[in-house]
Order: C-alpha cells, then sequence, then structure tokens
C-alpha cells in the first residue's frame, strides 16, 4: 500500500475530467476563486459548504461520465433503455449543479455586499 500512488491515481483522474469535461474545469475554476475569497474573508462554515457542494456536484459530474461511457461501450447503437439510464444519471447530475449553483449565487452575492 503506497499512499502516494493512490494520490497520483486521484490527481490523475481528476485531471483527466476536467480536461475532457468543459463543465468540470468551469465548476473547479469557479469553485476555487470563491473558496478562495471566502477564505480570504474568514468565512469558515461558507468554506466548507462550497467545498461540499463542489465535491458533490464533481462527483455526479464524474459519475455521469462514467456512466455514460459504459453505456456506449456495452451498446454502442440506440437502445431506449440506454437512453433511459443516461437520462436518469443526466438528472441527477443535474440536480446537484441546481444545489451547487444555488450556493454560489448566495455566496457571490454574499461576498458582493460585504464590498458595497
Amino acid at each position: 500500500f503506497d499512499p502516494s500512488d493512490k494520490v497520483r491515481v486521484f490527481v490523475t483522474g481528476l485531471r483527466m475530467a476536467a480536461a475532457h469535461d468543459r463543465n468540470v474545469a468551469i465548476q473547479m475554476a469557479i469553485s476555487l476563486i470563491v473558496c478562495a475569497v471566502t477564505l480570504w474573508l474568514q468565512q469558515w462554515f461558507d468554506v466548507i459548504l462550497i467545498v461540499l457542494a463542489t465535491g458533490n456536484v464533481l462527483v455526479f459530474e464524474m459519475l455521469n461520465t462514467v456512466v455514460e461511457a459504459i453505456c456506449d461501450y456495452v451498446e454502442p447503437h440506440y437502445d431506449p433503455r440506454i437512453g433511459a439510464i443516461k437520462d436518469m444519471a443526466a438528472a441527477a447530475t443535474g440536480i446537484a449543479i441546481l444545489i451547487w449553483l444555488v450556493i454560489m449565487l448566495y455566496e457571490v452575492l454574499r461576498i458582493w455586499s460585504l464590498w458595497q
């Protein structure tokens, strides 16, 4: 057991997700910026909220990508059952994104109000 191998695989997977899915890269960038500002403002609860929301959305985005890839591998031709599976995975991801958007919007508006 080598923890550095686990970290390397984690970082590689995260890089692949950001490189192959523009939404993941955008979500990571926005979250890092908002998180950095909340850290600077020493809003510790908000930092935790941002990290949890971002982690949640990234997990769902990556799982959705994996589900789609597996479905395409198993059945390369159109199949309504595969379409339903992909739609449900996308809906789960959509819910995670909506929650993330609400939290990010709240944080940005709160930060904006502090600087007014």
